[in-house]
């Protein structure tokens, strides 16, 4: 295995244009990902391909620009903003000799550096784990040598055999202890339900001002950034929107594109209280070219974790860096859609926090409602 250097990684990019467009955003979100995983970009090759090259995702000659890179910028780790079979980052690996890792592996370790709660790393770690059973066998011989010698003779399984075996066995310890936390949400979903409040949950793509916003609204002290996957763990507050009905508003980690399905299965349990909610603020970065492929985005993993039925308001933030000004859009029923506004500099919030009172008031909730709320990270 490639030893990881107690100092900042040095990172060359790769990028090939496979026809997925938005390039440049793409290149720039890899970045932004690599720098929160805490190394540095030195350079970037790009290129452009038909398909992946079933062996090297690559090609032999780009692969050899690569090489060169490396060498030039004195590096120690090459990132592929692409998914990478476990054979394709093999050969890359002893094509170059240096860790090469995909982007499935590069949000895998910003989560491992970010959560903070229990559960959280319960979650991590199971994924991580899921996605490490596919590529155990990396080529390293050792792995492959079949037990021997004194002290070493067993029961005839290969060092690779006994590695997934007892990988295998942490995983499912991983997924029962997830099992009672998630009868421990049940009940205190059920309890919300009971005591008849309105729930509401943050949604949107990572960096939208998801936390922002929901500081913003509730005086809360949730950690909030400019970077990638600033909130993993889930955090709750009640919400006193005037004179309408107490609600219970959620901020949830954001989503991004091509989510890897380990950590979508991993989150279930998180997940799943957008779900449950009744209603959904989409936070979208209203500043970004990308907005609508990143709303796509973040639509695609509420279908995957049945949410896509859930009634949303689309919040357009971060209008201080557009010319857009604070304003509510309403659909020809009279409902409102659409809030545009400013997490961070406060313009607009009241119209948000009319629009949901008005709409806990549509959904037949009184003005007094109980019921406990959680009120710390869950």
């Amino acid at each position: 295995m490639f030893e990881r250097p107690d100092s900042g990684e040095r990172a060359v990019l790769v990028q090939l244009d496979l026809a997925q467009g938005m390039f440049a955003d793409r290149l720039e979100e890899l970045r932004l990902l690599v720098n929160s995983a805490g190394a540095s970009v030195e350079a970037v090759v790009g290129g452009r391909r038909v398909r992946p090259d079933p062996a090297l995702f690559a090609g032999r000659g780009k692969v050899d620009e690569i090489e060169v890179t490396l060498k030039a910028h004195d590096a120690d780790l090459v990132v592929f903003n692409h998914t990478l079979s476990p054979a394709q980052q093999r050969n890359l690996e002893h094509a170059l000799r240096c860790r090469v890792i995909d982007r499935t592996a590069l949000i895998l370790d910003i989560f491992a550096q970010r959560a903070q709660s229990h559960e959280g790393k319960i979650q991590v770690e199971l994924a991580q784990l899921e996605h490490l059973s596919t590529r155990l066998v990396r080529g390293w011989s050792h792995l492959e040598r079949q037990k021997g010698g004194i002290g070493l003779r067993g029961p005839g399984e290969t060092q690779l055999e006994t590695d997934r075996r007892l990988l295998g066995g942490r995983v499912r310890a991983l997924k029962e202890r997830l099992k009672k936390i998630q009868k421990q949400r049940d009940v205190r979903r059920r309890g919300r339900e009971r005591g008849g409040v309105f729930s509401v949950s943050l949604v949107g793509y990572t960096n939208a001002g998801k936390s922002t916003l929901f500081n913003a609204l509730t005086k809360a002290q949730a950690f909030a950034a400019d970077q990638l996957f600033a909130t993993l763990d889930t955090t709750s507050r009640r919400l006193y929107v005037g004179e309408g009905p107490e609600l219970v508003l959620s901020d949830t980690v954001g989503f991004i594109r091509d989510l890897p399905h380990a950590l979508v299965a991993a989150f279930h349990a998180t997940l799943e209280e957008t779900a449950h909610a009744d209603l959904l603020l989409h936070v979208v970065d209203s500043a970004s070219l990308d907005r609508e492929s990143q709303i796509d985005a973040v639509n695609t993993v509420l279908a995957e974790i049945g949410a896509a039925d859930v009634p949303q308001i689309m919040v357009f933030n971060k209008i201080d860096l557009t010319e857009a000004s604070a304003a509510v859009n309403r659909a020809e029923c009279g409902t409102i859609n659409g809030v545009f506004l400013s997490a961070a500099t406060g313009e607009g919030l009241p119209l948000l926090r009319d629009a949901l009172a008005e709409t806990a008031q549509q959904r037949g909730l009184p003005n007094d409602v109980g019921g406990e709320a959680p009120d710390a990270a869950v």
